[in-house]
């Protein structure tokens, strides 16, 4: 009866139950639920954390050529400027105001041309250039990469480095 009793149980060779229970412990190969709980927990929160600055890093780079490009503008004004005792100015946003998400084409026609400066390829801001006096100017960049209508802006003179005008996190 005792040996019949011992195999119902589980206990093998005679092991006593408190023998038996360790015996299984080193034999588990499989996690509770309460464990992957744990991890998908960690995860979501790891997700939550990484995704919206994933995001905010991906609008700071699209947004990284405009501060660029006036840096650019500014040389070649500063350039003509040094050549022909003048400023060229572009009064209006160029190629457009509507700046948005999409990058759009650089047409020719424009004051940049004058001063010999294009962008390489397709953009997403939009640039101009006002002279404020005949020793200065102002040369202004504006884009929104996330599309939300809040532009940013830049901006550079000739005494003074592109600046932003907006706050950090204006795309």
């Amino acid at each position: 009866m005792l040996a019949w009793l011992n195999r119902r149980l589980g206990h093998r060779a005679g092991l006593a139950p408190f023998q038996r229970g360790a015996t299984m412990l080193c034999k588990r190969a499989a996690f509770t639920l309460v464990e992957l709980m744990i991890v998908v927990a960690i995860i979501g929160i790891l997700a939550a954390i990484a995704i919206p600055n994933f995001v905010a890093m991906q609008y700071r780079s699209k947004r990284a050529e405009v501060p660029a490009n006036v840096d650019g503008i500014k040389m070649a004004e500063l350039a003509y400027d040094a050549t022909y005792d003048a400023f060229i100015q572009q009064t209006s946003f160029y190629p457009s105001s509507a700046v948005g998400k999409a990058q759009v084409d650089w047409p020719a026609g424009s004051a940049f041309d004058t001063i010999g400066w294009s962008p390489d390829g397709r953009v997403r801001g939009a640039y101009k250039v006002v002279s404020l006096s005949s020793t200065d100017l102002r040369v202004t960049g504006i884009s929104d990469v996330d599309g939300d209508g809040t532009q940013a802006r830049f901006t550079s003179t000739k005494s003074i480095n592109t600046a932003m005008l907006s706050l950090n996190d204006t795309y």
